[in-house]
């Protein structure tokens, strides 16, 4: 990141003080959490995907552009299976968004994950249901202890 003059804002995997740590240490002015922010009550995620997340491990991803057109990483669940498993043609976005759009609405309604996009990266695991002033909180104190580690660590 030192061979850049722009800055950096460091995403993907970051989902505790630590990561936010080693972002910074390794360059990054910021760091951009997505899924951490998913199981708060603020979030406008369905009950059904904040129930999935916090249920789900690591290995629970897949990525698929079939719900929307362009290729993105959720957990996995029967929409993605059935359809990434066929050669089926599909339309590019947003058109394929629209298209799924109402199965996707359907299945959050009735509290099934079959269709809903549950849109998530590979370290949802860390997932913690907090309201999102209380996570930020507690990122901010990781962080803090973190880096405050670091130092000792560097120091000794």
């Amino acid at each position: 990141m030192r061979a850049v003059r722009v800055p950096v804002v460091a995403a993907g995997g970051i989902m505790d003080g630590a990561g936010i740590a080693a972002v910074l240490a390794l360059g990054a002015q910021a760091a951009q959490l997505g899924t951490a922010f998913i199981p708060c009550p603020e979030s406008g995620a369905s009950q059904v995907h904040k129930d999935a997340l916090l249920a789900a491990r690591e290995d629970n991803t897949a990525t698929t552009e079939k719900f929307s057109g362009k290729p993105a990483r959720g957990i996995a669940n029967r929409f993605m299976r059935e359809m990434d498993g066929r050669n089926a043609a599909q339309l590019v976005f947003p058109a394929q968004n629209s298209v799924t759009g109402k199965l996707r609405a359907a299945s959050a309604k009735a509290g099934s994950p079959d269709f809903v996009a549950m849109w998530a990266g590979q370290a949802l695991a860390l997932s913690r249901a907090l309201p999102a002033a209380e996570l930020v909180a507690r990122l901010e104190a990781e962080t803090v202890e973190a880096l405050r580690r670091t130092s000792e660590f560097v120091k000794e």
